[in-house]
C-alpha cells in the first residue's frame, strides 16, 4: 500500500545520528565467579536510550502526533484481525502501547471493511477492559485527554522494564502489540512471558518492523559513508527476519501460528523529512556500540543524492518501505481444536487441483 506522508516540509538541517549517547560503561571487580541463574541475554539495544528517545519525541506533542500516521495505520490493521474472531474479551493487554494507538484503533467507527456490512460496531464493544503498558510515561499519556479515551474502558501502566511482565499466569484473554517488539532484546523470553500471562486457548496478535524495513535509507547511507569516509557504521537498527518469527513463537509455546508479511510504502520529499519523522516517532537507532555524534553533513547530502538516484520516484519523491511482520499465536489448551492426523482426509488435493 502506498500513501503519502503528511510531512511535506523540506528541512536540510544538521540531523543527529538517529539516537542519543548510551550511558558510559564501567568495569567492576569481582573476587569470585558464580553460575548465573539464567542464560545471559545478548544486548542489542540500549533500553535507556530508547526510553529517552520516546520521552523526547512525545514532549513535542504536535510533531509526534503528526508522525503517528504509520503507527495508527498498523494498529488499525492489527485490530482488524479481531473481526475474524467471534469472541468477547473481558481483559486485554496492549503490550508496548506507545501513544495508545491500539486503543484509538479499537474505538474507530465502522471498522469492518466488508461491503456487505456498511455499519459495524467499534471493536472496543467486544472488550471489557484494556490495560495499555509502555516504558515511556510521556508517550503513554500523551493523548490521555483525547475523545477516544471516553469510548473504551482503559487503564495505563508504566513498566520500568518492558522486557519483564509483572502479571500472573493465565490472567489475560487477549494480548495485542503493535510496533514495539522490534526493540526487545530478549524476544524469545518476552514471547514466552506473553504466552504465560494468556489464558488457555487465547490469542496473541502482534505486528513489528522486520526484514528489509528502510532498505532504501540503509543502502544509501552505507554507500555514502563508504564513498566519503572509506567505511560504514550502523545507522539503522537490525530487525528480525520473518523466517525466524514462526520458530520463536513455536518455541514460546504458541500453537496454530499465522505469520505474514506486509509492506507499507510512504513517499517523502527527501531523506531529511524521513529522518525527521523517524525521530518524531521515537524510532531512532538505539543499537549498542553505534557511532556517537551527528552524521557528517557531506555524508547526509551524499546519501540523499544516492537515495534519489537509486530509489527515487518519477515525481521526485523518495519511497521508504516499512516491512511489517504480522503474527498470531494461540496458547495451547486441551480443549483446543487440533488438525486432523496426516492421511485422514477423504478428498485428494491432487484431484481438486487437476480438475478443470
Amino acid at each position: 500500500m502506498n500513501f503519502a506522508a503528511r510531512r511535506t516540509t523540506q528541512r536540510c538541517r544538521h540531523i543527529s545520528n538517529f539516537g542519543l549517547s548510551p550511558s558510559d560503561a564501567f568495569w567492576t571487580r569481582r573476587s569470585y565467579a558464580f553460575q548465573a541463574a539464567t542464560p545471559p541475554i545478548h544486548q542489542v539495544f540500549n533500553r535507556r536510550t530508547k526510553w529517552l528517545q520516546k520521552e523526547r519525541a512525545s514532549h513535542d506533542v504536535e510533531n509526534s502526533r503528526v508522525a503517528d500516521y504509520l503507527k495508527d495505520e498498523v494498529a488499525i490493521r492489527v485490530c482488524e484481525r479481531l473481526l475474524d474472531i467471534k469472541r468477547h474479551y473481558p481483559r486485554v493487554l496492549d503490550f508496548g502501547a506507545n501513544s495508545c494507538n491500539i486503543a484509538r484503533a479499537l474505538t474507530r467507527e465502522n471498522p469492518d471493511p466488508n461491503p456487505d456490512t456498511p455499519v459495524s460496531d467499534p471493536i472496543a464493544t467486544k472488550i471489557d477492559h484494556l490495560l495499555a503498558v509502555d516504558s515511556s510515561e510521556s508517550m503513554l499519556y500523551r493523548d490521555a485527554d483525547l475523545e477516544f479515551n471516553k469510548q473504551i474502558n482503559m487503564t495505563r501502566q508504566v513498566l520500568t522494564d518492558e522486557e519483564t511482565l509483572p502479571y500472573d499466569a493465565n490472567s489475560f484473554d487477549l494480548v495485542l502489540s503493535s510496533l514495539s517488539m522490534h526493540w526487545i532484546n530478549d524476544l524469545p523470553g518476552v514471547l514466552a512471558q506473553i504466552n504465560n500471562v494468556l489464558k488457555p486457548d487465547c490469542a496473541f496478535i502482534g505486528a513489528m518492523f522486520g526484514g528489509d524495513t528502510l532498505y532504501e535509507l540503509r543502502t544509501s547511507l552505507q554507500l555514502a559513508e563508504q564513498e566519503r569516509r572509506g567505511g560504514i557504521s550502523p545507522h539503522v537498527s537490525p530487525l528480525a527476519d520473518v523466517r525466524d518469527v514462526g520458530g520463536l513463537l513455536q518455541k514460546a509455546g504458541f500453537r496454530m501460528l499465522t505469520v505474514d508479511v506486509e509492506d507499507i510504502v510512504v513517499d517523502y520529499p527527501n531523506s531529511f523529512a524521513l529522518m525527521e519523522d523517524l525521530q518524531a516517532m521515537g524510532e531512532n537507532n538505539a543499537v549498542i556500540g553505534r557511532e556517537m555524534g551527528p552524521i557528517q553533513r557531506d555524508v547526509l547530502l551524499a546519501a540523499d543524492a544516492i537515495y534519489r538516484e537509486l530509489h527515487g520516484n518519477e515525481d521526485g519523491t523518495l519511497p521508504a518501505t516499512f516491512r511489517m511482520i504480522h503474527m498470531i499465536g494461540w496458547k495451547e489448551s486441551k480443549d483446543q481444536a487440533q488438525p486432523l492426523s496426516r492421511g485422514s482426509g477423504e478428498i485428494n488435493l491432487k484431484d481438486i487441483l487437476e480438475r478443470k
